[in-house]
């Protein structure tokens, strides 16, 4: 299968405009989650690495009391990917 390649940053723009709470961090899309508490965050961690893995692809966690904060890039494509934003909006979906 091949990888993904890097999306024109215009392509990147109205994906954002069209999903609130996210935004582009350097060559990575990034948003942060709240929760009540730690277990919560935890919880929601959990659902997106258990997405991660079913598509090989993994993002970059910060998991804090109530609060995670999830950044998608493909790293080998040197930016953000169709395979990011599908898995942003699933990470969007176990929130």
């Amino acid at each position: 299968m091949p990888r993904p390649t890097k999306l024109d940053p215009t392509e990147i723009d109205a994906w954002l405009a069209a999903h609130p709470g996210w935004s582009r961090e350097g060559e990575a899309l990034a948003r942060t989650f709240r929760f009540p508490d730690f277990s919560a965050a935890l919880g929601f961690v959990v659902r997106v690495g258990l997405a991660a893995e079913k598509h090989d692809h993994h993002p970059d966690v910060l998991l804090g009391w109530g609060r995670a904060k999830v950044s998608w890039a493909t790293h080998d494509a040197g930016g953000i990917t169709a395979l990011d934003l599908a898995l942003a909006e699933a990470t969007d979906a176990v929130s």
